[in-house]
């Protein structure tokens, strides 16, 4: 009988046959990987007659999950639906100047008679709420422009524009008046600087992280031919990530962060891929090319160059298998959670990491093939001083001894003292990330240069009265709604307690109380006034406690009790993969718990420099005094995937030469794996970590804080992972475990021989 199960041999020979076909149908394979690259650039883009991805985005409002603040927003917002408005904001005013009146006058006039506009309103009318659109210090005046409800699209914003040139018109006027700053903007211009903000963010990264990525492989690969091809793939993955992008927007709503974060994953994942195949393929044709008998001194026929490739692809390409399994894994577990943000960035992550891997395991390979012999010659960096001899120190293609064998021998000798030695470290480090305080970002993703925060943030600071309360109370009884306003009133924290009125009328008439608290609406205090209101109100039905303070509170919640699935099925599934792949137990838990605490030394650097400030000047933000409430999770999955795609770079190698030390008999299996493994491993590793931190750095270089947050917190992740973790404390652990780290049960090892992932 037959046995068709999927085994080792047959992964194997799959990637091996692929390797070939890549081989003979090169040209085929890049022209069209190039025709896809321009397509997926141009539907990103908008140019090929619909709506691009950038201007489907919507605004980063605080992400809400469901539960009872989504419940009471929905009730409010069926009692009053949300209207489109334009605002202009002049400051600096002289409010007794009689001519400010006289000018206002006749702009309400020009606004009111516009198409489309609803409601004008101003300091001087209606007369019955006049202070609500002058500034506490009496030296700002706000113009609010509604929209009328119902407009479609293209009326929408033929309206809204037509409003803003009235409304510059005024400001110049205010400004004759005295008007030291005038600001004219709203929602929608709010979404359309962050967009903007998206795409220039964007263009900054890549503008850093490309050519000091190129030129930190020329250096690697001692050419640019070599260099340039995991770029080409990174381009492709930029392309490739923009593009998925645009085909989730047409089904789910994609905040404006989520570009930045998904394309720098892709990003950063196709260099390390291709610069992990690069190497192997140029120490797969030195190898085949001295082993050819009789050849030595001719070039590398096409023989030679195929069934290099095919090695290529039947060990590092596994590699990138693996990897690319692990890093998917890692972010589909951000699909545990309620959150739309969240569920945005793991559905389109995984897509992205899928993207990586085709692009490393077709596109690479064939211009691989097409490079031929070019790609082991002598490159730039061989006929420039001084380059050459840091060319031949941190070349791809490392010696059987060097400086990673060396490293790994100085471990082995003292291992205890160097595994307390990175813990204490890692610990300290960490030590910080025990104050972490979360906040919703809003308004503030964007620099204090900007025009619309500088808008919306004078407007929550200086006109309380045109700002909801951070935590409304809605429910129909307005009874009900006055009693708990007066058991509300003395609770802790608690500075004021609106009046109840009723919003809407007829079936959706609701009737709400706001409350307004002592601290900061999005500091954890606030979030304490949330479940204290909760409490005090116990279990009756009908009322609802939701605003900015309640959807914080939510989520949190959301994350703490999905949190435990979304980690457990990710360590289970990398626990599998990883036994798997080594046929150890010990191994994957160890991995786990060195990437828990690596993970917490990068939270912990989070913390002090963005929740305390520290670093802002050389970083260019301003604190909120927290982290913005997705930045944990997302960082979380992310760092992980990124850790254990350097875990399984390394072990792929280790396992490697331990199988092949135990064909040749030798004693000492474990020591002298770890040393190999990390000597052919470590120069890839290193230089892939090094490029990965200037990909997150590029991006940290732009304007939007949560992206600065997340790079910083992925950039020292990888940092910490590349150097503690992978050269010091996984050859102290290994040491110290010895043969144990690759014990598992008799039946497991069964399974393990029946349909572990090993060269077959």
């Amino acid at each position: 009988m037959v046995n068709r199960s999927f085994t080792p041999a047959t992964l194997s020979a799959v990637l091996h046959w692929l390797g070939g076909h890549l081989h003979r149908y090169a040209k085929w394979v890049a022209a069209t990987w190039f025709l896809v690259i321009v397509l997926a650039f141009a539907a990103a883009g908008g140019a090929l007659g619909f709506t691009g991805l950038f201007e489907r985005l919507e605004a980063g409002d605080a992400p809400t999950v469901p539960g009872e603040s989504r419940d009471g927003g929905d009730l409010l917002g069926r009692a009053d639906p949300a209207q489109t408005s334009v605002l202009l904001l002049a400051e600096g005013l002289d409010l007794a100047d009689p001519r400010l009146a006289t000018t206002l006058e006749p702009a309400r006039t020009r606004l009111d008679a516009l198409p489309g506009v609803g409601l004008v309103t101003d300091p001087y009318f209606p007369p019955t709420t006049p202070s609500a659109f002058v500034s506490t210090d009496r030296t700002a005046i706000i113009v609010s422009v509604v929209l009328e409800a119902g407009l479609d699209g293209s009326a929408r914003e033929a309206s809204t524009d037509a409003v803003h040139a009235q409304l510059t018109a005024l400001g110049t006027q205010l400004s004759g008046l005295g008007a030291d700053r005038v600001t004219v903007g709203g929602v929608d211009q709010l979404v359309d600087e962050v967009n903007a903000q998206v795409q220039e963010d964007l263009r900054v990264g890549e503008a850093i992280a490309l050519p000091i990525s190129l030129l930190v492989m020329v250096i690697v690969f001692g050419g640019l031919l070599a260099a340039g091809l995991p770029i080409i793939g990174a381009i492709a993955s930029i392309g490739g990530a923009l593009a998925t992008l645009l085909l989730f927007s047409l089904v789910i709503e994609l905040e404006a962060s989520v570009p930045s974060v998904v394309s720098v994953l892709g990003l950063g994942l196709c260099i390390d891929y291709g610069l992990l195949l690069v190497s192997r393929f140029r120490e797969e044709v030195r190898r085949l090319h001295l082993e050819a008998p009789g050849e030595r001194r001719r070039r590398p026929d096409q023989a030679v160059l195929r069934d290099a490739l095919q090695h290529t692809l039947g060990t590092a390409g596994r590699t990138v298998l693996y990897s690319g399994v692990t890093v998917a894994i890692s972010l589909s577990g951000l699909l545990f959670f309620h959150s739309t943000i969240l569920r945005a960035v793991g559905a389109a992550g995984v897509s992205v990491v899928v993207l990586a891997v085709v692009v490393a395991l077709t596109m690479v390979p064939a211009l691989l093939a097409l490079a031929g012999t070019r790609i082991v010659r002598p490159g730039i960096t061989h006929w420039i001083p001084g380059l050459n001899r840091l060319a031949r120190r941190l070349g791809d293609v490392a010696p059987e001894q060097g400086a990673f064998s060396r490293l790994a021998t100085w471990v082995q000798r003292r291992p205890l003292t160097v595994f307390a030695g990175c813990l204490v470290a890692l610990a300290g480090a960490a030590w910080p990330v025990l104050s972490i305080e979360m906040v919703t970002t809003g308004t503030s993703i964007l620099p204090t240069s900007s025009d619309q925060r500088h808008l919306f943030d004078t407007m929550e600071t200086s006109f309380p009265a045109l700002n909801p309360a951070p935590i409304r109370v809605v429910g129909k009884d307005a009874q009900a709604l006055t009693a708990l306003a007066a058991r509300v009133a003395p609770l802790e924290g608690v500075a004021s307690v609106e009046p109840v009125q009723q919003i809407g009328e007829g079936d959706t008439a609701v009737s709400v109380f706001g409350v307004r608290t002592e601290s900061d609406p999005r500091l954890g205090e606030a979030r304490e006034v949330v479940d204290r209101i909760r409490e005090v109100r116990g279990d009756v039905p009908g009322i609802y406690v939701t605003g900015e303070s309640a959807v914080v509170r939510d989520f949190m919640n959301d994350i703490r009790s999905r949190a435990p699935w979304a980690i457990g099925v990710v360590a289970l599934t990398t626990v599998v993969l990883l036994f798997l792949m080594t046929g150890s137990i010990l191994i994957p838990v160890k991995a786990l718990l060195m990437n828990t605490v690596s993970l917490g030394a990068s939270f912990g650097v989070l913390v002090w420099v963005f929740q305390r400030g520290n670093l802002e000047g050389l970083l260019d933000f301003t604190s909120t005094g927290g982290i913005d409430q997705t930045v944990p999770a997302l960082a979380l999955a992310f760092a992980f995937g990124l850790s254990m795609d350097y875990e399984v770079f390394l072990l792929s190698r280790i396992k490697e030469a331990r199988d092949a030390l135990a064909a040749k008999g030798s004693e000492n299996l474990n020591d002298d794996a770890v040393r190999q493994g990390l000597q052919h491993s470590g120069r890839i590793i290193t230089s892939a970590a090094l490029i990965v931190v200037i990909v997150f750095a590029g991006f940290v270089a732009g304007k939007l804080l949560l992206i600065k947050q997340i790079g910083v917190a992925l950039a020292v992740a990888v940092a910490v992972d590349a150097t503690i973790v992978r050269m010091l404390l996984v050859p102290a652990t290994m040491t110290l475990l010895g043969e144990w780290n690759w014990w598992a049960p008799a039946p497991l090892r069964r399974l393990h021989e029946r349909f572990g992932l090993r060269e077959g």
